[in-house]
């Protein structure tokens, strides 16, 4: 018993967590929107997940909601400003170079069209879309959109974002008594979102090679 009350004890009390949490919550999909490294979604939805166990959910959630949409919005204004910093100079960028690396060019083609023909909706889906963003963003900086545009289109991208990963977040949480088994669950669920479409392209993109390779060796056999 001596032992479980030091635990308690121990556990920092909600308003500590709050505290801490909000802005480390602010911080890291602004990261992660710079430096396409960190699995934003599953930051918010481990968020909205610790916000289902407080001991006002709606608030909570509520705030987490606010908190991850004004921090994708921001990461992604961010990112567009330096990137049109890499447009406008004559030897480009770092950070423009970083957005081309993560957009494959077959995406980057599809998005200019897209771009061209429905203009700032597309724009507003492109944060829903597994790897999305990045292409729809560099069309955006060669069809050399103002930031006042782009980002009339990331502030609704953004809620929307915020509002379908804590949807993700409130399912786990939901299934599950235990904040931290409701984390585990949201944070595969949003990793499988972002990683299968790519693995998907991967896939498709490697059977015909492989069926070509085949046929010549046994035409060479």
């Amino acid at each position: 018993m001596g032992d479980l009350a030091d635990l308690a004890r121990s556990v920092p009390s909600e308003s500590t967590q709050q505290a801490v949490g909000y802005p480390s919550l602010f911080l890291l999909v602004v990261f992660g929107s710079l430096v396409p490294v960190v699995p934003t979604g599953a930051v918010v939805s481990s968020a909205a997940v610790v916000a289902i166990h407080q001991t006002a959910p709606p608030l909570s959630l509520l705030v987490v909601f606010g908190v991850g949409a004004l921090a994708a919005f921001s990461g992604d204004v961010m990112l567009y400003w330096l990137g049109r910093r890499g447009v406008r100079s004559k030897n480009g960028s770092r950070w423009l170079e970083r957005i081309h690396d993560h957009a494959a060019p077959e995406r980057l083609n599809q998005a200019r069209e897209r771009l061209e023909e429905h203009g700032v909706a597309v724009l507003v889906l492109s944060r829903l879309i597994p790897a999305g963003r990045i292409p729809v963003m560099l069309a955006c900086l060669l069809a050399r959109w103002p930031l006042r545009r782009f980002a009339r289109g990331a502030g609704p991208a953004a809620l929307a974002w915020a509002a379908t990963y804590q949807l993700i977040g409130i399912l786990g949480g939901s299934l599950f008594p235990e904040p931290w088994e409701g984390v585990a669950a949201a944070v595969v669920l949003t990793v499988a979102i972002s990683t299968t479409p790519a693995l998907w392209r991967r896939l498709r993109r490697r059977t015909p090679h492989d069926a070509r390779s085949e046929a010549r060796s046994e035409a060479a056999g």
